[in-house]
């Protein structure tokens, strides 16, 4: 069973609809224990880098989420679940994220007028692993991306895939069992159900 970390985010019903379609056992759940006994978590996002802090730290599920980042069993961020897994955001400064990894997430740039944002629509992306997430996905595939700030990590060895938008943004990270994405899967079509179905894989063994 993949536990769906609820704290209100917009998008948990979509995320839960997507993994019922691809025949994967799921709940949404703010319960500490039912998080920490799951095979695999995921952290759906849509909102404030610094509101959803505060959200967590209210229900007591921000360090249930930190520590199940460090079982080593199988965890996926999508979209904010992505950039709550950085220490901080340009968007909230003083809100501390779960500083599972090191880097920043930072405003889209658009110094020049010319961008919308928040980014809303399709971007490709260039793989960097061409495994776990991406396993059997050809490179350069089309995703669906929400959002005004982007990751830029510290250490790029964990970013997974890349795109632009104003500049480069890494658009998901993978490290050990940990697995996130800038995009939405749920929303990405078949490519995204495959990213979701390659998850479920992992959660499975």
């Amino acid at each position: 069973m993949i536990a769906i970390i609820d704290y209100g985010a917009g998008n948990i019903q979509s995320v839960y609809k997507a993994l019922k379609y691809i025949n994967c056992d799921s709940k949404v759940t703010n319960d500490p224990d039912e998080i920490l006994k799951a095979e695999g978590a995921i952290l759906p996002g849509v909102g404030s880098f610094g509101d959803t802090v505060n959200t967590m730290e209210q229900l007591k599920i921000k360090d249930t989420v930190i520590e199940y980042t460090k079982s080593g069993k199988p965890f996926l961020g999508i979209c904010l679940g992505l950039q709550l897994l950085f220490p901080e955001s340009e968007e909230s400064m003083g809100a501390k994220g779960l500083s599972v990894f090191d880097g920043t997430i930072k405003k889209i740039p658009n110094s020049n007028g010319e961008l919308k944002i928040p980014h809303i629509g399709w971007n490709s992306l260039n793989i960097k692993k061409k495994n776990g997430l991406f396993n059997g996905i050809t490179d350069n595939p089309y995703v669906y991306f929400v959002h005004s700030y982007y990751l830029d990590a510290k250490d790029k060895s964990i970013v997974s895939s890349q795109t632009t938008y104003g500049t480069i943004i890494d658009a998901s990270v993978q490290h050990d069992n940990i697995f996130a994405t800038q995009f939405h899967p749920e929303k990405s079509g078949d490519v995204g159900l495959k990213m979701l179905k390659n998850f479920a894989e992992i959660v499975n063994g």
